[in-house]
């Protein structure tokens, strides 16, 4: 029997390589995983060979930084895209182009689905979503985390479980998203406002 396939955005963090067993686990879909290099400062090499080792059955690495300049980083200079006047809109600034590669490799590959691993508590899920429903309103979109009961303890302990492994620890809870426009960094202490 055919399985339906799902491209998969890919960092190669905890979230993403959990996705890529998660979802051949939960939905029994083959994955694809898809990896844009925008600027991040960590390698890309290897991101590829852990798909692999994860299950994945391709993998589209691109080298976007070029695209993501002129197209996404130049406008948000032109632009003065600061969020609340002092926040540069970085990570957010990547989605679209991200979400467009998705829709391309779902094309190419006839793939039934999409899936990224933006939670349920920020925007980005909403400009995953509205910019991979603008350009393919057919895609399924798979959004793990939106579904997950865990948190960032419990996604280590299943990850750690099924031998995944990710660049993340109980003393280093952090994920730091980043590209040639900026850096932010979330989990750990941070997630907590209310300890000294």
């Amino acid at each position: 029997m055919v399985k339906d396939k799902v491209v998969l955005a890919y960092s190669g963090g905890l979230d993403t390589s959990m996705m890529v067993v998660w979802l051949q686990e939960e939905y029994g879909m083959d994955v694809i995983t898809c990896n844009l290099d925008v600027g991040q400062d960590k390698e890309t090499v290897g991101i590829e060979e852990k798909a692999w080792k994860l299950g994945a059955i391709n993998h589209y690495g691109f080298d976007a930084k070029e695209e993501f300049a002129k197209e996404y980083v130049f406008q948000a200079i032109k632009a003065n895209a600061m969020y609340m006047g002092t926040y540069p809109v970085s990570s957010s600034l990547s989605r679209p182009l991200i979400a467009k590669k998705l829709v391309e490799v779902a094309e190419m590959e006839d793939a039934q689905a999409v899936a990224h691993g933006c939670t349920g508590k920020g925007n980005d899920q909403v400009r995953f979503d509205i910019t991979i429903k603008a350009l393919n309103p057919n895609l399924k979109i798979i959004a793990p985390v939106r579904e997950w009961k865990f948190d960032r303890m419990g996604q280590i302990e299943w990850s750690l479980e099924r031998n995944i492994p990710v660049p993340v620890t109980a003393e280093n809870p952090y994920s730091v998203d980043e590209n040639l426009w900026g850096r932010s960094i979330e989990g750990g202490m941070l997630e907590h406002p209310d300890l000294p």
